[in-house]
């Protein structure tokens, strides 16, 4: 969320913000509201004086016998209270109508990200490895998964529907294999705490991190009015709301490993086929909470631990710097983590990372204190997948398959695999 003061005082460049974002202005009506909202608060701050003024001014005429000015006072008295009541519901009405709109402006990029209306104007950071050289043809990961009887999408289906699938056996396996290197790497190597968070939570914790209230289609809600997490971020970042936080302790860093719930309603028709875009998916999530001055490295430190999953798999990617029109609502900067799938032949998200400044600080009222320094800051918000499990489990899948239909288990994953090298046709 955004300042109002901040607003107030920089019109123009939240407005110039908002066009790179290919949206409307919106400071003038912004300002507007706050100034309605001011007035009303004004009102009451006078209606206040003047009432404790009539109070005291009843006493002194009842004090001077003055009958008639005490009753002409009361009933003022009685008037301003009853036009307090309406201005007090106005003034209420103001300030949730206020923050309601301030809560559906995104967040304003930062000067180095690219302009561009969608993802064509996104720009390749870099690009590590090189595509497979085979003298086989490569395959789509359902193709290859249904083969060897490992993956199973009818079954899924009749059970729960479509954007579900069931993995097995062997590759059921890898699958956990992967989910426990990225913790482990994560956790022992980059610094990262490992949480096991709640999959529901509150209202507040969705509007903290930017869901609620614009993106409400986008998720799952449960009947006593919960909602199950569309990422890990949501609990992780809410692990700081409400709280005051010491400099010197940051930053911190969290990762867990849970499913993810999205309804995808802005979806429809895309990738249908496979399990590249489900309404149930396992993701590691990374979350750091961290200073203002130390936001921007903390982002280029994030991308490179959710890029070191990849080189450790051996996997061919590039990254890329979201542009303002495909960058998501609450982040300032956005590095794409796209692999190479040979099955289609193109490159597919598989991480996201993003700096938030203090956009979801500022909507879960967490700031830091710095020694000596009696103002609090509100603390800077950073997340990124490192990385989503089900599709490096498709990139291993296209990556490493076999002239046979098997698939070679990568080096980094033998260790949690039970002494399986191949993925081989289940018997």
């Amino acid at each position: 969320m955004l300042d109002i003061r901040w607003i107030r005082d920089n019109a123009e460049a939240l407005d110039a913000a908002l066009a790179k974002r290919s949206a409307e202005p919106l400071a003038a009506s912004l300002i507007a509201l706050d100034e309605r909202r001011r007035s009303l608060v004004q009102a009451l701050q006078d209606m206040q004086s003047r009432r404790n003024a009539a109070s005291k001014e009843i006493g002194a005429a009842m004090a001077a016998k003055d009958g008639a000015l005490a009753e002409s006072l009361k009933a003022e008295v009685a008037e301003l209270k009853t036009a307090m009541t309406t201005v007090e519901d106005d003034s209420r009405k103001a300030d949730a109508e206020l923050a309601d709109a301030l809560s559906r402006i995104p967040n304003i990029p930062l000067e180095d990200v690219p302009v561009g209306r969608d993802e064509s104007g996104n720009v390749v950071k870099l690009v590590h490895g090189q595509k497979p050289g085979w003298n086989h043809t490569p395959k789509e990961h359902f193709e290859i998964g249904e083969a060897l009887g490992w993956l199973d999408f009818e079954g899924a289906a009749k059970i729960a529907g479509s954007r579900f699938t069931i993995v097995k056996g062997q590759l059921a396996r890898m699958e956990r294999a992967l989910g426990q290197f990225m913790l482990d790497l994560h956790t022992t190597e980059h610094g990262y705490l490992e949480v096991q968070p709640p999959l529901m939570v509150r209202d507040d914790a969705m509007y903290g991190t930017g869901q609620l209230p614009k993106f409400a289609e986008d998720l799952f809600r449960t009947t006593d009015d919960r909602w199950l997490i569309p990422t890990a971020e949501v609990p992780l970042t809410n692990m700081v709301r409400e709280q005051i936080l010491e400099a010197e302790k940051l930053p911190l860093r969290f990762t867990a490993l849970t499913p993810c719930f999205r309804s995808e309603a802005g979806s429809a028709g895309r990738d249908t086929r496979g399990m590249l875009r489900q309404h149930q998916f396992n993701k590691v999530e990374l979350v750091s909470i961290t200073d203002a001055e130390s936001s921007i490295d903390e982002h280029e430190r994030m991308t490179a631990c959710a890029e070191a999953v990849l080189k450790r798999l051996g996997l061919h990617y590039r990254v890329m710097t979201l542009c303002t029109g495909d960058m998501g609502f609450g982040a300032r900067k956005t590095y794409d983590l796209e692999v190479w799938l040979p099955g289609q032949d193109s490159f597919r998200e598989i991480s996201s990372c993003s700096v938030c400044g203090d956009f979801q600080g500022r909507r879960m009222n967490a700031r830091y204190r710095v020694k000596d320094d009696k103002a609090l800051k509100f603390v800077h918000t950073l997340n990124g997948s490192g990385t989503a499990v089900g599709r490096t489990l498709i990139a291993v899948i296209e990556n490493y398959l076999n002239e046979d239909g098997s698939i070679t288990v990568p080096d980094v994953l033998l260790p949690y695999m039970g002494g399986l090298t191949k993925i081989e046709k289940a018997g």
